[in-house]
């Protein structure tokens, strides 16, 4: 029997440790290709560069003002995804912690943006913002993503509120808290795991977005880095060093995001199971 047991659990951690090495070896290639020579890729794509040196990691970052995509694409990102968690948050609060007639009805029209999505309404969104003066500026880019990520923000948020005994709240109210003082005080420190599922995965999102930089930005100045990305490929030639120098800065943000957070990450997924 102790035998069976532990070639069950060898087969467990092989296939574990497969997955993993399909999951993390893009990764390495990546970075592995980050170091070589356009020559060096074309015909040994899978081998280990000849030597290490970050000329290409200097070269993308001064010939196609890199540094530039990258801080439209932080600031962006930042905005976007503050003041999703900020406002979603706050709806989902009102609509779990206080009943009206119309909370129902509140709800379900955030719902709509999870069942709607906004690429079908790409024209009408041109025209508002044309109409606004907010084409080719990066307020357009933020007003797109919270209105986009709200509704998933708010879904995540609302069961989150649901699963907290409201003894929380009426305990702080007997100590003098208004309304807001209760969300910020007393139910924010307890939201870590729904803040950082639902900012990773609107980070991931906006962070990696082509679509609507594409067609609301016209300045080379103001591109993000997938737009900026864009530029390394010509008509005729790749230089894939410089492609892959220039992926791996613009990963590494998130990989640096997600092993912070990615404790209060699995936590929030599992939450409500364990619940």
């Amino acid at each position: 029997m102790n035998v069976t047991v532990r070639l069950g659990q060898y087969a467990k951690y092989a296939i574990l440790l497969l997955f993993a090495f399909l999951a993390l070896y893009p990764l390495f290639l990546m970075i592995v290709s980050s170091f070589k020579s356009n020559m060096e890729i074309l015909t040994s794509p899978l081998g280990l560069p000849h030597s290490l040196s970050l000329e290409n990691y200097t070269e993308v970052w001064d010939r196609v003002n890199f540094g530039t995509y990258v801080w439209n694409s932080m600031y962006v990102s930042g905005l976007s995804v503050f003041f999703i968690l900020f406002i979603s948050s706050l709806a989902a609060f009102y609509l779990s912690r206080y009943s009206f007639r119309w909370n129902p009805y509140v709800l379900f029209f955030f719902m709509l943006g999870l069942m709607l999505p906004m690429k079908l309404a790409i024209l009408p969104l041109y025209m508002i913002m044309l109409q606004l003066h907010l084409l080719d500026t990066l307020t357009s880019l933020v007003i797109l993503y919270v209105a986009g990520g709200i509704p998933f923000g708010v879904f995540v948020f609302y069961g989150f509120f649901k699963t907290l005994p409201t003894e929380l709240d009426q305990s702080a109210r007997l100590d003098g808290c208004n309304g807001f003082q209760v969300y910020y005080k007393i139910i924010l420190p307890l939201m870590k795991p729904a803040l950082a599922t639902v900012g990773i995965v609107h980070l991931i999102g906006v962070w990696n977005d082509f679509f609507y930089p594409l067609i609301f930005l016209k300045s080379e100045e103001l591109s993000t880095i997938p737009l900026g990305v864009l530029a390394l490929f010509g008509e005729y030639d790749t230089e894939w060093n410089l492609l892959f120098a220039s992926l791996t800065i613009s990963s590494l943000p998130m990989i640096i995001a997600f092993l912070f957070a990615s404790k209060q990450f699995i936590e929030g997924l599992t939450s409500g199971a364990i619940k």
